[in-house]
């Protein structure tokens, strides 16, 4: 299971962690990560806050003079942005979604979106900057949020439409992997992806959740021609199962495939700017390996991004790879037969696995655990 967020080392990012420590008299050598200190005055005030870094913390006008004369360093909140660089904790769903009875293009996410689009390429080394700043400050809140986790990702492609066969194996799979206690990992998009989501959050619901679930999902196929549609048959179903707890899953999307929203099914968000870093960050944070359902271009490549630190062992032991459906990836895109010849011989030969079908994967997860 997910641990829920603790007060880790010298970092705090919620106002009742500040409260805590302040109350002891020092904030000397604490990071404050984007917490609203305005009503926090009289503590900043009095407490030591030498060697204290606060990340986008408002403050009132006196507040900030005394920290900087204490010798803490300062990086005030930056206006006029769609997004948090500093923020000390994953998005939800519905912070990304907020405003979706406008139409997405209202929504936090649409628009972190269109300010990527309109700075990506301008050579400003100040958005750049905010960019980088804004995914390590995820990685950590991804890292924090995964201790002592056993985590599986699920890899697929975002063609897969609700409603299909194909659709409900990927949630079925989520479903039954989140009940033998691990944490499903996916990309956080559509497809697939949203279906091992939508299984793990189903998960401590009845059996007959899913199949009804499915049923108001295809309402909605696919996030076109309407994402807004997409996504609100997704909150519908949410709202049909308010009260479902325990069934947490992670979803790690990237702006740089914007026209692709996250789906509202993962519990925590960790979404990134830099694609390549979102990439490795999933694949290295599936310690209990990872499950590659029928997808194209981007799955083949998340396989041999797999494949290669297990291959070097770069990541002490290889970690288990299960390749699902054996037509898909022995003759439409036949990535297993190179998979295997790569593995011959080596650590990683015991820890791959081809299997037709996803009820399979489980007994083939246990049996490389």
């Amino acid at each position: 299971m997910v641990n829920p967020h603790i007060e880790t080392d010298n970092e705090i990012e919620t106002l009742a962690e500040f409260d805590r420590v302040a109350a002891r008299g020092s904030l000397s050598g604490y990071r404050i990560q984007s917490v609203n200190l305005l009503e926090r005055t009289f503590a900043l005030l009095s407490a030591d806050t030498s060697s204290a870094v606060f990340l986008g913390c408002a403050m009132e006008p006196d507040a900030s003079v005394k920290v900087r004369a204490d010798g803490a360093l300062v990086f005030p909140p930056v206006p006029d942005l769609p997004f948090n660089p500093y923020r000390g904790l994953l998005y939800t769903p519905e912070e990304l979604f907020t405003g979706l009875s406008a139409g997405y293009e209202a929504t936090p996410d649409a628009e972190a979106y269109a300010w990527f689009q309109e700075t990506k390429a301008d050579g400003d080394i100040y958005s750049s900057m905010l960019r980088s700043i804004h995914d390590d400050a995820v990685s950590d809140a991804l890292d924090e949020h995964l201790v002592g986790a056993r985590v599986v990702g699920v890899m697929g492609g975002h063609a897969m439409t609700r409603g299909g066969d194909a659709y409900r194996g990927a949630a079925e799979l989520g479903r039954t992997l989140t009940r033998s206690g691990l944490t499903v990992a996916t990309g956080g998009g559509p497809g697939a992806m949203e279906a091992a989501n939508l299984g793990a959050y189903l998960a401590p619901a009845p059996d007959d959740a899913l199949p009804e679930a499915l049923r108001m999902l295809a309402k909605a196929p696919t996030f076109t021609p309407s994402v807004s549609d997409w996504a609100r048959a997704a909150f519908a179903v949410r709202e049909r199962w308010p009260a479902v707890t325990g069934g947490d899953s992670v979803g790690i999307p990237t702006w740089f495939y914007g026209h692709e929203p996250p789906n509202p099914f993962a519990g925590h968000i960790a979404k990134y700017f830099a694609n390549a870093t979102r990439e490795d960050g999933l694949l290295a944070r599936s310690n209990a390996g990872v499950v590659f359902l029928p997808g194209a271009a981007g799955t083949v490549q998340e396989i041999f991004d797999n494949a290669t630190p297990n291959y070097y062992e770069s990541r002490s032991e290889p970690t288990p790879m299960i390749l699902v459906d054996r037509v898909h990836w022995t003759e439409r895109l036949p990535a297993w037969p190179l998979l295997q010849a790569l593995a011959r011989g080596r650590a990683m030969e015991s820890r791959i696995a081809l299997v037709d079908s996803v009820a399979e994967v489980p007994a083939a997860l246990a049996a490389m655990g």
